[in-house]
């Protein structure tokens, strides 16, 4: 005959049956794909500030490795574990640090509680919806940026008890696709296994993507990231420097300034969501003076090749229309973007960054810079050819660079 479990009364926490119980539970739902997350709530005086913890299984590098996220009153802590390590951890947290665990996958919570006494109970019911596994395949349900993170309160998009605001839903889908289109881009560019990087976010606004770039590199890559927003409206400037300093954030700063005349010290990362007409021009311009590695750019407005079109045949009874004519100039102005990238060493995406119900701002240029220089002679032809079918005499972004010589005149 086995022995006994020894008793709530007389056993360490450890010890006791319902603790043993989860942790075997804990460890036998780590192996499987319907692992969605462990809580860790209910702090003890022994946590300190730090309020909560939540780990989720996520894949470095081919590898699953449990994500522990420490939530703080002012900071988050991002760390990486192996599974097992991972797991003794948050276990040896349970019953000092925290009173409470629970364990979600599939459609079922486990609870752990722990009483002031030292006594351990376990009960297991069904969620209340299904939890998303963070697998590699379930990529769609993946959100790349925690939902319990301070800045994500600070600017508005969650309430304190870390809800998303219902106003702020398509913006917190915006912030996770940017994030995601941004870690791809990272991981097959040069800079993917760097330790220290330079961003500059031009037109940062009220700094919900700074942010969260921002946040993403230091807590979950663990980059020594030095983001910089850049900023005309003064007032955007004060509100998001006024969050930056409350929740002490290294490495983030708000500077007022123009795309125009911002000169930066180091910059390994260009970004300019919705710069308006030719500022995106500039901004690429800038990034590509400055040797960046990775330039992203979410135009907005086309006003410059508009009234220089001419309609060639056979397409002057369609562009006759200035929808039409609008759109041909919007393709073209972003066609001819992505052609002078590709000719000044980088490989180049034009997508669909979020669908339309999302933003009516949805187009994306991405370029990442080549590790090996190809000639260019062939895209500059194709500049040429287009050029002259639709009688385009001048486009902002050749201009510069033909006036800095990064191009042949």
């Amino acid at each position: 005959m086995s022995a006994p479990h020894p008793s709530s009364s007389t056993a360490t926490l450890h010890e006791q049956a319902d603790f043993q119980r989860f942790a075997a539970r804990l460890g036998e739902v780590l192996a499987r794909d319907d692992f969605a997350k462990l809580v860790l709530a209910k702090p003890l005086a022994a946590a300190g500030d730090l309020q909560r913890v939540t780990a989720r299984r996520v894949m470095l590098r081919g590898e699953p490795v449990l994500s522990l996220v420490y939530t703080h009153a002012t900071r988050d802590i991002t760390k990486n574990h192996p599974l097992d390590e991972g797991r003794a951890l948050l276990l040896g947290l349970v019953g000092t640090q925290f009173g409470n665990a629970h364990l979600f996958h599939g459609d079922e919570e486990v609870q752990l509680a722990v009483s002031k006494k030292g006594r351990a109970t376990m009960a297991t019911h069904r969620a209340t919806a299904p939890q998303a596994a963070a697998s590699g395949h379930d990529r769609e349900k993946q959100r790349w940026v925690d939902v319990n993170r301070p800045f994500l309160v600070e600017l508005g998009v969650t309430t304190r008890d870390h809800q998303v605001v219902p106003a702020m839903a398509r913006k917190w889908k915006q912030i996770n696709k940017f994030v995601e289109v941004f870690a791809h881009a990272l991981e097959r560019s040069r800079l993917a296994d760097a330790k220290h990087l330079h961003v500059i976010d031009f037109g940062s606004g009220k700094g919900y993507l700074t942010f969260a770039l921002h946040d993403w590199l230091r807590n979950t890559k663990h980059v020594d990231a030095q983001v910089t927003g850049v900023e005309l409206r003064p007032d955007m400037v004060k509100l998001c420097n006024d969050a930056i300093e409350k929740l002490k954030l290294d490495g983030l700063r708000i500077e007022e300034g123009d795309v125009r005349h911002y000169q930066p010290d180091k910059l390994n990362v260009m970004i300019a969501l919705h710069a308006c007409d030719t500022a995106t021009d500039h901004a690429i311009h800038l990034g590509l003076r400055a040797g960046a590695d990775i330039i992203l750019c979410s135009p907005c407005c086309h006003k410059e090749l508009r009234p220089q079109l001419l309609s060639p045949h056979p397409l002057a009874p369609i562009l006759q229309h200035g929808v039409h004519l609008g759109q041909e100039a919007e393709m073209l102005t972003d066609g001819l973007r992505a052609m002078l990238l590709d000719a000044c060493g980088y490989d180049t995406q034009v997508f669909e960054f979020v669908s339309l119900e999302h933003t009516q701002k949805n187009k994306m240029i991405l370029a990442v810079k080549r590790a090996q220089p190809k000639s260019n002679a062939e895209v500059l032809q194709q500049v040429r050819e287009v050029k002259d079918f639709y009688r385009v005499q001048q486009q902002c972004l050749e201009t510069l660079l033909k006036a800095d010589g990064l191009l042949p005149a």
